[in-house]
C-alpha cells in the first residue's frame, strides 16, 4: 500500500467557492462542528455554519499570506489602537472574497436567506465611536492593499454598552457579544506574555561594572492573544488582529480553597481579568482611571512582547535593523506608553544601551492626534503612574530630561518654552502629558483633516511644530468604501457598477465617471428608486424597534453620532422646534415633509449629553403626538446606534447632518460615509467638511455658520450670548419653551440647565450664533428637496466627489510618507 501524502496547510487542496462547495461546507459545519441536522438547527445555527464555511477560506488565505511574509520579508506595520469598532463580520467577508451571489444562491436552495442570518450577528462593538471605526476601515485597507500589517488591542468580554431608552432617557447595560461565542477567532494559547503592575526598581552592578535595573515584586497578568482574520478585497491577502484578553497567573489560591474560603480563592483570577472584562470605563473616578491605565499599558505591553519576539524569529538579539522592519502607529495618545516600554524592553531586558533604543524607539513609532480641543488630552497623575508602572516613571523623567536639554539648547532662555512642551506638567497636582511623549519619541505626527493638522501646527501642538516642522503632516481620513457602499447599499452598488463598471470598489476615484450621468433624466429615476427602496427598509425598521411611523417620500434628515456638545445635537433639536412653531403658526402652510433621525450614545457619565437625549425624546413625543401636524414634521430617537445600524440608515438618508463648532471636529467620517451613499450635507466648515465641500463643489452642499477664524475671534474679542436672544424672536420663542418646561409638563425645569448654559454660561459651541444661518441653509434644502431632479443631480455629484475620502488612499499615503513600507502580494499555487 503506497504511503499516504501528508497534508498540510501548504499541499492541501484549496477549498472551492462554487455553490456546490459552498453548499457542501455549509452542510458539513452543521453536522460535524455544531452536531446538528436539518431537524435540530436553529436560525442560529445556521449563522454559525455559514461563518465557519466563510472562516475556511479566509484561515485558507490567512495562512498562505503570513508564510509570504516571511518568505518575502518587508517591514511590517503594527497599528495599535485601544478601540475597533468591527461591527458584523460576516457580510463584509463575503464581499471580500468575492461570493455574494454564490452564497445567496446556496442558502436559498436550502430555503435559507442570506440577509436574515446576517442580522443573527452580534456588533464587535469594541470601540465608542470615529476612532476604533477608522482603526477598522484601515484594517480593511491594508489587507487590500497588501500592506503586511497587523491590528493590536483588547478583546474586551463587553463592548460598548447597550444603549435603552427608557422615559425617554439613556440607560445603559452591558453589551455581552460573546454571549454566543465569536466564530471568527481563534485563541493562541501558545502567544501568552506576563504584563507587570506595581512593584518596585531595583538596581545592582553587574560582573562587568555596569549598572543592571529590575523591576521586581511586582503583580504580574497574562496576555493571551485571539487572532481574527482581515481579508482584503479579491486578492487572498487575509491580515491578522490581534486582541488581548488578560488571563490570571493561577486559576485559584489552592490554599484558600482547601480553608474553605472559595470566595477569596478565586479573587486573583477576578481582579486580574478584570483588565479585559469591559471596554475601558468612564474615567471620572480614581478607580476608573487606575483601570483605564492599566488596560492602555496591558495591551501594549504585551503587543511590543509580541513584536519583538516576531523580530527575533529572524534577526536574533541584533536589533541594528528593528526600525527597518517595524513602523508601529499609535491611533491617538492611547497606546503612548509605548514609547516608554519599547524603551524599557530594549534597555532591561535586551541589553541595548539607552542612546541606540531611544534611535530605535524614535524611528519606529508614528503619532496619529484625533483631537482639536486641549481638554481631551490625555494626561495621567504622576502618582498614580508611578505606582502602578515605577519603572516608567523613571524612563519618561530620562526622556523628558534629555529631550528638555535639547529645547534649551534651540531656544535658549525661554523658560515658558520649556514648561509648555515638558513632558511632565508642573503644578499642585504634576500630570504626564501623553500626546507630548507620543510627539517626543516619534519620528511623525498627524493630524486628520487638512483644517485639524492646521491647528495641531498653529495651536495645538506649536512649540514642537516650531522645533520639529518636518515632523508634522497631514494624513485626511477615509472610509472603506467594501462595508460603506458595496456591502451596506447593494442596490446603489449595483447601479453604480452596470454604469460604470466595479473598478471603483479598489479605485474609489472612478466614481468621478457619474459626472456626465448627473444630468440623465433615466439614470436620476433609477437613482431615486434605489433611495426610496432604501427608505422604505428604514422606515420599516423604525416602525418596528421605534413604534414610530415614517413617511419614505419625507426628507429623512439624519444626524448619528456620539452625543457630545460640541458635535451640537442641540442645534439639530432648536431646528426642530423652529420647525415645529412654524407648523403651529401657520398650519395651511405648504411645507417639506421632514423626518429628523437622531442616534448616538452619550458616555455614562456625561449628565449634559445625557440630559439632550432625553430633550431629542420629549420633543419627539410632542411632535409625534400632536395631530394638527398631520405627519409634516416627525422626530425620531435611533437607539443602541451600532455599525450595523449605520449600515441601514446610511443608505436611506437625504441629509446628513455635520454641524459641530468649527474647529472641534478634527475629521468625522460619518460625513464620508452620508455622501458617499447619495446624502447631501448641511455642515460648517468643520473637519473633513472643508475638504468635501473642495472635492463636490459649493453648489452641492450646504454650508453654515461661523469659520474657525470667527469661532476664534468671539473668545478673544468677546461673546454675549443674550444679544442672539434679544435679537431673533424665534430663537427667542424655542429658548423659552425649553426652559419653562413646554417639553416636559410634569418637570418644567427638568431642562433649565440647557439653556442656562446657552444664556448664562456662555454658550460654549456657540449654538445662538449659528442658529440663524442654520435655520437659513435648512430653508435652502427645504425648496431643493421640492425638486426631485436637481436634488437627485446633487446626490450623484456628491457620490461622484467622493474618491478622495477612500481609506484605500489614506493607507497608501500612510505606507509612502510615514511607514516606509510596499505591498507583499499573496500568490496562491
Amino acid at each position: 500500500m503506497p504511503a499516504r501524502k501528508k497534508l498540510t496547510p501548504s499541499n492541501n487542496p484549496h477549498k472551492g467557492m462554487d455553490v456546490p462547495a459552498l453548499t457542501s461546507s455549509f452542510v458539513n459545519h452543521l453536522e460535524y462542528s455544531l452536531a446538528k441536522d436539518e431537524y435540530t438547527a436553529t436560525a442560529l445555527d445556521h449563522y454559525k455554519s455559514l461563518a465557519l464555511t466563510m472562516r475556511d477560506l479566509l484561515f485558507e488565505r490567512w495562512i498562505d499570506t503570513m508564510q509570504t511574509y516571511y518568505k518575502k520579508p518587508s517591514k511590517r506595520v503594527y497599528y495599535l489602537s485601544l478601540e475597533f469598532l468591527m461591527g458584523r463580520t460576516l457580510g463584509n467577508a463575503i464581499i471580500n472574497l468575492g461570493i455574494r451571489d454564490e452564497v445567496e444562491q446556496a442558502l436559498a436552495a436550502a430555503g435559507l436567506s442570506l440577509g436574515e442570518l446576517e442580522e443573527l450577528e452580534y456588533d464587535a462593538g469594541l470601540g465608542n465611536g470615529g476612532l476604533g471605526r477608522l482603526a477598522a476601515c484601515f484594517l480593511d485597507s491594508m489587507a487590500t492593499l497588501a500592506i503586511p500589517a497587523y491590528g493590536y488591542g483588547i478583546r474586551y468580554e463587553y463592548g460598548i454598552f447597550f444603549q435603552r431608552i427608557r422615559g425617554g432617557e439613556q440607560v445603559e447595560t452591558p453589551d455581552p457579544w460573546l454571549r454566543y461565542g465569536n466564530p471568527w477567532e481563534i485563541e493562541r494559547p501558545e502567544f501568552l506574555y506576563p504584563v507587570q503592575f506595581y512593584g518596585r526598581v531595583e538596581r545592582r552592578t553587574a560582573g562587568d561594572g555596569s549598572e543592571r535595573v529590575g523591576w521586581v515584586d511586582t503583580s504580574d497578568i497574562m496576555a493571551m492573544a485571539y487572532d481574527t482574520p482581515i481579508p482584503g478585497y479579491r486578492n487572498d491577502t487575509v491580515n491578522n488582529l490581534r486582541l488581548w484578553a488578560a488571563k490570571s497567573t493561577r486559576d485559584f489560591d489552592l490554599s484558600y480553597f482547601n480553608h474553605g474560603d472559595y470566595e477569596r480563592a478565586v479573587a486573583d483570577k477576578v481582579v486580574s481579568e478584570t483588565i479585559s472584562k469591559v471596554l475601558y470605563p468612564n474615567d471620572n473616578i480614581f478607580e476608573g482611571k487606575e483601570l483605564r491605565l492599566k488596560q492602555e499599558y496591558f495591551f501594549v505591553s504585551a503587543t511590543l512582547q509580541d513584536i519583538i519576539r516576531r523580530y527575533k524569529k529572524t534577526n536574533g538579539d541584533d536589533f541594528s535593523r528593528f526600525a527597518d522592519q517595524v513602523a508601529v502607529q499609535l491611533n491617538d495618545t492611547h497606546p503612548a506608553i509605548g514609547i516608554a516600554e519599547l524603551q524599557r524592553l530594549l534597555v532591561d531586558r535586551e541589553g541595548v544601551s539607552w542612546d541606540t533604543a531611544w534611535e530605535i524607539v524614535g524611528k519606529t513609532f508614528a503619532y496619529t492626534n484625533h483631537t482639536v480641543l486641549p481638554e481631551a488630552l490625555e494626561k495621567w497623575p504622576v502618582d498614580l503612574f508611578g505606582r502602578v508602572l515605577p519603572r516608567h516613571l523613571e524612563i519618561i523623567y530620562m526622556i523628558n530630561h534629555l529631550f528638555l536639554e535639547q529645547v534649551a539648547a534651540r531656544f535658549p532662555g525661554d523658560a515658558a518654552r520649556l514648561g509648555r512642551m515638558s513632558i511632565i506638567e508642573e503644578g499642585e497636582n504634576r500630570t504626564i502629558r501623553m500626546a507630548n511623549l507620543a510627539i517626543v519619541g516619534s519620528h511623525a505626527v498627524n493630524g486628520v483633516s487638512a483644517l485639524h493638522s492646521q491647528i495641531i501646527k498653529r495651536d495645538l501642538f506649536r512649540d514642537f511644530y516650531e522645533l520639529w516642522p518636518d515632523k508634522f503632516t497631514n494624513m485626511t481620513n477615509g472610509i472603506t468604501q467594501r462595508r460603506w457602499l458595496a456591502s451596506c447599499n447593494p442596490d446603489l452598488s449595483n447601479l453604480i457598477t452596470s454604469r460604470i463598471g466595479d473598478g471603483w470598489v479598489t479605485d474609489l476615484d472612478q466614481l468621478k465617471q457619474l459626472v456626465p450621468l448627473a444630468d440623465d433624466p433615466g439614470f436620476q429615476a433609477e437613482w431615486r428608486a434605489v433611495k426610496r427602496r432604501n427608505k422604505e427598509r428604514l422606515a420599516g425598521y423604525i416602525r418596528s424597534t421605534a413604534g414610530v411611523s415614517v413617511d419614505p417620500a419625507s426628507l429623512f434628515d439624519c444626524q448619528v453620532k456620539r452625543i457630545h456638545e460640541y458635535k451640537r445635537q442641540l442645534l439639530n433639536v432648536l431646528h426642530v422646534i423652529h420647525c415645529y412653531n412654524r407648523i403651529k403658526a401657520d398650519p395651511a402652510a405648504v411645507v417639506v415633509p421632514r423626518t429628523v433621525i437622531v442616534g448616538g450614545k452619550a458616555a455614562p457619565g456625561y449628565h449634559m449629553a445625557k440630559l439632550i437625549i432625553r430633550l431629542v425624546n420629549d420633543v419627539a413625543n410632542t411632535v409625534n403626538d400632536d395631530e394638527s401636524i398631520d405627519g409634516r414634521l416627525k422626530v425620531v430617537f435611533l437607539a443602541n446606534y451600532t455599525v450595523s445600524l449605520a449600515e441601514k440608515l446610511m443608505p436611506a438618508a437625504d441629509l446628513s447632518e455635520q454641524i459641530s463648532t468649527a474647529g472641534t471636529e478634527a475629521s468625522g467620517t460619518g460625513n464620508m460615509k452620508f455622501a458617499l451613499n447619495g446624502a447631501l450635507t448641511i455642515g460648517t466648515l468643520d473637519g473633513a467638511n472643508v475638504e468635501i465641500l473642495e472635492e463636490v463643489g459649493a453648489d452641492n452642499i450646504f454650508i453654515f455658520g461661523l469659520t474657525t477664524d470667527e469661532v476664534e475671534a468671539t473668545w478673544r474679542d468677546g461673546y454675549d450670548p443674550w444679544s442672539y436672544y434679544h435679537a431673533d424672536a424665534e430663537l427667542r420663542q424655542i429658548l423659552d419653551m425649553i426652559s419653562s418646561g413646554a417639553f416636559s409638563p410634569g418637570d418644567p425645569g427638568r431642562y433649565r440647565s440647557i439653556t442656562d448654559a446657552l444664556l448664562h454660561h456662555g454658550d460654549t459651541y456657540r449654538l445662538l450664533a449659528d442658529f440663524r444661518a442654520y435655520v437659513e441653509a435648512q430653508d435652502d434644502v427645504a425648496r431643493l428637496y421640492h425638486d426631485e431632479q436637481e436634488w437627485s443631480r446633487k446626490s450623484i455629484l456628491n457620490v461622484a466627489g467622493m474618491g478622495k475620502f477612500s481609506s484605500d488612499r489614506t493607507i497608501r499615503e500612510y505606507a509612502r510618507d510615514i511607514w516606509d513600507t510596499k505591498p507583499v502580494p499573496v500568490k496562491r499555487g
